[in-house]
């Protein structure tokens, strides 16, 4: 179940053209929460030239828009980190 999840949430950002995104299932750490049953924890580092002159919030609304439909099933809980390439 979570590399079809891990393979959802790419699926939904390649509208951001991510030139590197890595996506962590950090399910086992919260087994025996409510949550875990409804959807699975993950961890996001996503690199995008779209981010580019974007404050925390805006590129965290971005990623939520483009996750949105998941974000009611298949994801409970996302970490994210969004940078543009020129903050690495």
């Amino acid at each position: 179940m979570s590399e079809k999840r891990i393979k959802l949430i790419k699926d939904g950002l390649v509208s951001l053209n991510p030139s590197k995104i890595d996506i962590i299932d950090e399910g086992h750490l919260h087994v025996g929460h409510a949550g875990a049953k409804s959807g699975g924890h993950f961890k996001l580092y996503i690199v995008s030239d779209i981010f580019e002159g974007k404050n925390l919030i805006e590129r965290h609304k971005l990623i939520y828009k483009e996750l949105d439909d998941l974000m009611k099933t298949e994801v409970h809980a996302l970490s994210i980190k969004a940078v543009s390439p020129g903050e690495l």
